[in-house]
């Protein structure tokens, strides 16, 4: 296969690991990268040994015949960069959300639909963990029984202190959710996506721990600690924990909740199904096991194990049993399965996360803030 000519916006946390998975994928060249913080472009594209980079996606795309573009912006720059990119006939990779809102994100739904050549995949890439793919395939022949329940959380601690900082604080940045649209939606894609089935009501809680924080007066990057010793106090109206009641229209049930301020928490995304006859119990931070449990006869464990897995498993598992396969194995992953799309002009049940799921993503996180404000049951469509 012909390499694909890539292009990378957004040289932050998400850009520099999408140009790993991409050199990882094998089958694409980074030939241009681009940001705002040219010195950051800059910087980037001498470590990876990348020719071009540029202030903005407009001087890249005038400059090179690109056959895929990753938008790794922030999310007020979605719905411009998707658009743009879209718009020149190019291949889409995009982060989550999709954009800000669904008002955008329709936006950018009408020009995909205005150039139906264009593949577009957003990075939901928990689901391309090999164990993930295998739970999938195990839930839909019958291996839980009837699914029932879902329930589990996604924890973290990355904004547990007063001065701790990200644009994801800025709803003009982020959009109205943070801690919800931010890690709420890779849990839900997730579970959506093993069951095969999609959210449709949701009854939500949503709580603003820290209602002030201390701004700091540099750049603040994310997930690292924060240096500075100059701040400005700044209220907060976006939420640092949430809880969701909800119902699948396959009939399951569940509840999960999120926190960005739980001490001692990293990435700790976990879910359980529950079947008729047995369950199965999942955490990202030991993304090798799934443990599954039974009433009449002792738990099991189901191990990554190349040789045991299914064939379309093993796609997605690159070492042999015991070598550990993690986060950014995932986001190869997804990386791999989109380029694949692209090369064969798209299918119509990929692995990776379509932009209609990604505005169905966005539908059910604005459905959720209904809900918190309203106190009540709040149905999806």
């Amino acid at each position: 296969m012909e390499k694909l000519n890539v292009g990378v916006i957004g040289m932050g946390f998400a850009g520099s690991l999408h140009l790993d998975a991409i050199r990882r994928a094998g089958n694409a060249e980074i030939v241009a990268v681009a940001d705002a913080n040219i010195a950051l472009a800059r910087g980037q594209a001498a470590k990876y040994g990348i020719a071009h980079c540029y202030a903005s996606i407009g001087e890249m795309l005038d400059h090179h015949r690109l056959d895929v573009v990753h938008n790794c912006t922030p999310n007020f720059l979605h719905r411009e960069i998707n658009l743009a990119v879209i718009g020149r006939d190019i291949h889409l990779f995009a982060e989550k959300p999709l954009t800000r809102t669904t008002a955008e994100a329709e936006e950018v739904m009408a020009a995909l639909a205005a150039h139906p050549r264009v593949v577009a995949g957003v990075n939901q890439c928990y689901r391309l963990n090999p164990m993930v793919q295998e739970m999938r395939r195990l839930i839909g022949e019958g291996a839980v029984g009837l699914p029932r329940l879902a329930h589990g959380s996604y924890l973290q601690d990355h904004l547990l202190y007063e001065t701790d900082y990200s644009w994801r604080i800025d709803p003009e940045v982020n959009g109205p959710s943070r801690a919800m649209a931010d890690i709420g939606t890779h849990w839900m894609d997730t579970v959506q996506y093993v069951l095969g089935s999609r959210i449709t009501a949701v009854c939500a809680d949503l709580v603003t721990v820290m209602p002030r924080r201390k701004k700091p007066l540099g750049q603040a990057a994310s997930f690292t600690r924060n240096a500075s010793t100059e701040f400005e106090e700044i209220d907060i109206v976006n939420e640092d924990f949430g809880s969701v009641l909800f119902r699948m229209d396959n009939g399951v049930s569940g509840v999960f909740y999120v926190s960005q301020v739980s001490p001692g928490h990293g990435c700790f995304l976990n879910f359980e199904i529950d079947g008729s006859e047995a369950s199965f119990y999942w955490d990202q931070e030991k993304p090798n096991q799934v443990r599954i449990g039974r009433k009449d006869r002792p738990n099991g464990e189901l191990d990554r194990d190349p040789t045991a897995l299914s064939a379309h498993t093993g796609q997605y598992t690159h070492l042999a049993k015991g070598h550990p396969e993690g986060w950014n194995d995932a986001l190869r992953n997804t990386v791999e399965a989109f380029y694949r799309a692209v090369a064969t002009g798209g299918t119509d049940a990929p692995d990776f996360a379509t932009f209609p799921e990604a505005l169905y993503m966005l539908r059910l996180v604005e459905a959720i803030l209904e809900s918190s404000q309203t106190r009540a049951w709040v149905s999806v469509v």
